[in-house]
């Protein structure tokens, strides 16, 4: 797996990064679930009919779990520790307007124990790209964000998207470098690509895997 080690801004991060953001407010929706639930045990006990104490027990297993949840999300979710985790993966702006862009990327879905890599196509929309200019075919270097919601289910992750390294960093200088880190036939697939980002965002899980014999072969035995 391809590591790239910076050191991340997180002053910057908690301004621009938006996977921190959705992170921080699944957080608080957990503890509001948490709340809503423990509540709901207390009316149910205070009802104190065999029904409402059946309901009480799976409330309670409720709250318990939208606890965890929101207890669990700020260790899940330190943004030092997402980058140190991902892969460093090519991205390429495919459309931009006023509102945003959407990037095209190239993850590896295999998880460590598969045989070989399952490259696939992802998309993902973003508000911001601070250090890039928001034009088509604009080089994004990220790293993944993996979620395995069934761990130990398949050889690949369930989901898998990009999180810029523009968005833990304000230095130009580690941007171009995460960039130059990233082989040019990787660069080159996204931009001969760019036209299947439509298919890419209305497929499942905003993902295409792809055909390993049509990969270059610097790509299909690699991981």
């Amino acid at each position: 797996m391809r590591r790239f080690e910076f050191a991340v801004d997180r002053d910057h991060a908690r301004a621009v990064n938006e996977v921190v953001a959705d992170l921080r407010r699944l957080r608080v929706l957990a503890y509001a679930a948490a709340v809503f639930l423990g509540l709901g045990t207390a009316f149910l006990v205070w009802v104190n009919h065999p029904w409402s104490w059946l309901l009480a027990v799976a409330f309670l297993l409720g709250a318990v779990t939208a606890l965890f949840i929101g207890y669990w999300t700020p260790h899940r979710g330190r943004v030092d520790k997402l980058y140190a985790a991902g892969e460093l993966v090519p991205a390429v702006v495919s459309e931009a307007d006023g509102k945003g862009a959407t990037l095209l990327a190239l993850v590896d879905m295999a998880k460590p124990d598969a045989h070989g890599p399952r490259y696939a196509l992802v998309t993902r929309t973003v508000r911001s790209l601070p250090g890039h200019r928001a034009r088509t075919g604009e080089r994004v270097p990220a790293v993944t964000v993996r979620i395995d919601r069934a761990p130990g289910v398949g050889e690949m992750w369930q989901s898998v998207s990009a999180m810029p390294i523009a968005w833990g960093t304000r230095d130009l200088n580690i941007i171009d470098r995460a960039r130059n880190s990233i082989r040019e036939v990787e660069w080159q697939l996204l931009s001969d690509n760019l036209d299947l980002a439509d298919k890419v965002r209305g497929a499942d899980s905003n993902r295409l895997l792809l055909d390993p014999q049509q990969l270059p072969s610097e790509l299909r035995g690699s991981n």
